[in-house]
């Protein structure tokens, strides 16, 4: 499921009265939030859903797959998502 089926299904839970600009209007303001929320606290939590939260990467060696030459992969920061028991067990 890519951003526009999201967006169709979201109009489709909302029903007839919500347009498509509507229900991604809506997707766009949840997006959004949680970019928000990431930054200010460096977690979101959605009970029965998961949890969003950053996590640090230390730096490390790696390899060029195509020179097979040893490189330094800097620190990095990114974002980790660890499910929710509601959504565990509905897939």
């Amino acid at each position: 499921m890519n951003k526009a089926d999201l967006v169709d299904e979201v109009q489709k839970q909302l029903g007839n009265e919500c347009s498509k600009a509507h229900a991604e209007r809506a997707v766009n303001a949840l997006i959004a939030s949680i970019q928000k929320g990431l930054k200010k606290d460096k977690e979101v939590q959605i009970v029965g859903f998961g949890t969003f939260a950053v996590k640090n990467r230390k730096a490390r060696m790696g390899r060029n797959p195509q020179t097979n030459q040893p490189i330094q992969i800097k620190a990095s920061r990114t974002v980790g998502f660890r499910a929710g028991s509601s959504l565990k067990t509905s897939v």
